[in-house]
C-alpha cells in the first residue's frame, strides 16, 4: 500500500510540474492578417454568341403610302383646312377604329383612310375594308400617271376646290322657317367635300362599264382641276348658289 501511495504522489508532482511550465511560456499571440480587400472588376457584358445583324429602324417619316408615294411633301394652300387635314405618314391607311365615338377625332385620322371610309357605300363594298383600299390604290395609280404628280396632292386639291364655302338653314320667325345663308365650318366643308366625291365616283359606275376605281381617279381629277362636269364641283357651285339667295 506504501508503494502504491508514493507512486500517486509522484505523478501528482509531475502533473503540477507541467502545469507550471505551461504557465511559464508566453501566450501566442494570433497576429490578425489583415483583410484581404476584393478588386472590383469591371462587370463584363455577355457576349451572344454569334453575331447579331442589326436591322436599321426607318424613322415615321420616311413611311410611304402604300410603298410609293411621299406624304411629307404634300403641301395644303387652304388654311381653313389645313389644321383638319392629316397627312401622318403611313404605310396602310387602317387605324381598326381607333378614333371612332369620340368628338373632333375625324381630324386625327389620315386623309387617305378618310376617303377609303367614305367608299364604303355601297352594297358591294359596305364593310369590306381591304377592298375598298385597293380600290383607293389602283385610282392613285392612274391619278398619278394621268397628272404626273403625288396623287395625294392632287386629292388635297380636288378637296381644297370642291369644299363649299356657305350653305343654308332654317330660321322660324313667327311659325315661318326662312332659309338664310351661314358659313361652313372648316371640318364641315372637308366631310362635304368627301363626301361628294365619292358619291360622284359611286354614281359614276351605274350603268357604264368602267370600274369603280377609274370613275374615282375621273371625279379626283377633275374636281382638282375644277371642272363642272365634277359631281362635286357641281355641288359646292349649287350650295353656293342658293346661300347667295338666302342671304
Amino acid at each position: 500500500m506504501a508503494a502504491a501511495e508514493k507512486e500517486a504522489e509522484k505523478e501528482e508532482e509531475k502533473g503540477e510540474a507541467k502545469e507550471k511550465q505551461k504557465e511559464k511560456r508566453p501566450k501566442e499571440t494570433k497576429e490578425k492578417r489583415p483583410k484581404e480587400t476584393k478588386e472590383k472588376r469591371p462587370k463584363e457584358t455577355k457576349e451572344k454568341k454569334g453575331k447579331e445583324e442589326k436591322v436599321e429602324e426607318k424613322p415615321l417619316s420616311n413611311l410611304l403610302l402604300f410603298g410609293r408615294w411621299d406624304l411629307s411633301q404634300v403641301e395644303v394652300r387652304d388654311p381653313g383646312l389645313k389644321r383638319y387635314i392629316n397627312l401622318s405618314p403611313t404605310f396602310l391607311p387602317h387605324t381598326g377604329g381607333r378614333y371612332a365615338n369620340r368628338p373632333f377625332a375625324k381630324a386625327r385620322v389620315n386623309l387617305v383612310e378618310r376617303l377609303t371610309n367614305n367608299m364604303m357605300r355601297t352594297e358591294q363594298y359596305t364593310g369590306k375594308k381591304s377592298k375598298t383600299i385597293k380600290v383607293v390604290q389602283l385610282a392613285f395609280e392612274i391619278v398619278e400617271k394621268r397628272a404626273k404628280k403625288n396623287p395625294v396632292q392632287v386629292l388635297v386639291e380636288a378637296l381644297e376646290n370642291a369644299a363649299p364655302r356657305e350653305e343654308i338653314t332654317r330660321l322660324r320667325f313667327g311659325g315661318i322657317s326662312v332659309p338664310r345663308a351661314v358659313d361652313i365650318a372648316p371640318a364641315r366643308r372637308l366631310d362635304l367635300a368627301l363626301r361628294h366625291i365619292c358619291v360622284g365616283a359611286v354614281q359614276a359606275t351605274y350603268k357604264s362599264p368602267k370600274p369603280i376605281h377609274e370613275c374615282l381617279a375621273n371625279e379626283i381629277l377633275l374636281a382638282s382641276k375644277g371642272d363642272m362636269s365634277s359631281h362635286s364641283i357641281g355641288k359646292k357651285e349649287e350650295l353656293e348658289r342658293v346661300a347667295a339667295s338666302a342671304r
